[in-house]
């Protein structure tokens, strides 16, 4: 397993709204299995595709552009996987199948996420 530091291809935005209410939070299914977004992590709305990320992390990676619409600026660190598997996330546990992409947001490997090989594609670039 080689990892590699990737970026954005362009500047695509998304969608995205702070869970600043008082709340616990809130349970959905998404990449197999069941997700939870806590108070103060944010509800991101993604060329069509719907999901949460960490506060944390959100902070870390995405930089506001106008109102409600972001842009990832920080890099990725992604490997292909070889075979089918899963991965523990911030919001649960996300299942790949082989060919996904594994994704980090640190060069640590730690906050991890999969993305699906065509999307990963379409999306990223390989810094060298």
């Amino acid at each position: 397993m080689e990892v590699r530091k990737y970026i954005k291809k362009e500047r695509t935005p998304v969608i995205a709204v702070k869970l600043d209410l008082e709340t616990e939070g809130f349970f959905y299914t998404k990449w197999g299995s069941q997700q939870k977004c806590k108070k103060g992590d944010w509800l991101v709305f993604n060329q069509g595709e719907t999901y949460t990320i960490d506060a944390d992390s959100f902070a870390a990676t995405y930089e506001e552009i106008a109102l409600g619409t972001y842009v990832k600026t920080a890099p990725v660190y992604a490997y292909e996987a070889m075979k089918d598997g899963s991965i523990d996330t911030k919001e649960g546990v996300s299942s790949y199948k082989r060919g996904d992409f594994v994704t980090f947001n640190n060069p640590d490997m730690t906050d991890g996420y999969k993305i699906g090989q065509e999307k990963f594609h379409s999306m990223y670039v390989e810094v060298k």
